[in-house]
């Protein structure tokens, strides 16, 4: 008789079957896991209210962790009670969730974008390039499949973005001539990794049986994959696309380089993105869509941050 299956098992069971991103299951996991840990291993469904606030004020009074920090720890309980445990119980709706603070992103100048880029080379200048002049989240444009790049109509399909929503972006002339070249290379790589008896790339949810071919299609392959592939505990082998952390640390190289006093992320360039285009008279709403925003309210507040000053307000000093 076979055994049923762990408590966290069926944590990931639940998240992958309601769709919920690779990055969700593993923070849902780590926060549960930690929950329990915290408790000396006591199960869950042997815990109630007393429990889980002490745990979260933990985390926010000896760990000082972010507000959206101990919120997703909270997201983590909510779904481990109500999806996985199937206790809806009333003292869930009693659990607060921390008030986040609203702050401005930072935004550079165009010289500055400019100047940082300038110090960066290869892959990671080609990734912030279109990080600024595409309006991409980090994880959007390394997870670039090389179908979603449209050299003839001058546009890029970012698939199954935040909120599960596809949307199309401009791009940018300035990188065409490199993003062509890193298509090439990226499907040599394919060709070597298929020469090799590899060249499987990972398909999100049903795609891979739907479409048996896809994986190794080179239309499907990464535009940016690693450099190394992966092997799982099966001996089954593949590529993925360039980790996140490659671009991060360039860029805050090169921030440091060009001497640039703000805290600059990769972030920062779509920041920059949504600010220059809004200051240059194009529409918000065209800003929304070109973000992949659901609300227009969250683009609003990149309108705090416009050259011409807080709220277009001249000081009464420079009248």
């Amino acid at each position: 008789m076979s055994q049923p299956p762990k408590l966290l098992d069926r944590v990931k069971q639940a998240v992958r079957a309601r769709h919920y991103s690779q990055r969700t299951e593993e923070a849902y996991v780590m926060w549960i896991r930690r929950y329990i840990l915290f408790h000396g291993k006591k199960h869950p469904s042997a815990m109630g209210a007393t429990e889980a606030n002490a745990f979260l004020a933990y985390l926010a009074v000896e760990r000082r962790v972010s507000a959206s920090t101990q919120n997703q720890a909270l997201s983590a309980l909510l779904f481990l009670y109500r999806e996985v445990l199937s206790e809806p119980l009333p003292w869930l709706d009693d659990l607060v969730r921390a008030l986040r603070s609203q702050h401005l992103p930072v935004v550079l100048t165009v010289d500055e974008v400019r100047e940082v880029i300038a110090q960066l080379h290869g892959t990671s200048r080609l990734v912030v390039q279109l990080l600024y002049g595409a309006g991409l989240r980090l994880l959007e444009a390394l997870a670039l499949r090389i179908k979603d790049v449209d050299f003839a109509r001058g546009q890029i399909t970012v698939r199954d973005a935040k909120w599960k929503r596809d949307r199309t972006t401009m791009l940018p002339a300035t990188v065409d001539g490199d993003l062509r070249e890193q298509v090439i290379n990226a499907t040599l790589v394919h060709h070597d990794d298929l020469a090799a008896g590899w060249g499987s790339v990972w398909l999100p949810d049903a795609l891979a049986r739907k479409l048996p071919s896809a994986p190794k299609d080179t239309r499907w392959q990464w535009v940016f994959p690693a450099s190394r592939r992966w092997r799982d505990e099966l001996g089954r082998e593949g590529r993925h696309h360039l980790h996140e952390t490659a671009i991060q640390r360039a860029v805050t190289g090169a921030a440091i380089k060009a001497g640039i006093s703000k805290r600059v992320t990769c972030h920062t360039f779509r920041h920059s993105f949504a600010t220059h285009l809004l200051e240059r008279g194009h529409d918000i709403r065209t800003v929304q869509e070109l973000l992949g925003h659901r609300d227009v309210s969250t683009t609003m507040i990149y309108t705090h941050v416009l050259r011409h000053g807080a709220r277009g307000v001249k000081s009464p000093l420079d009248i």
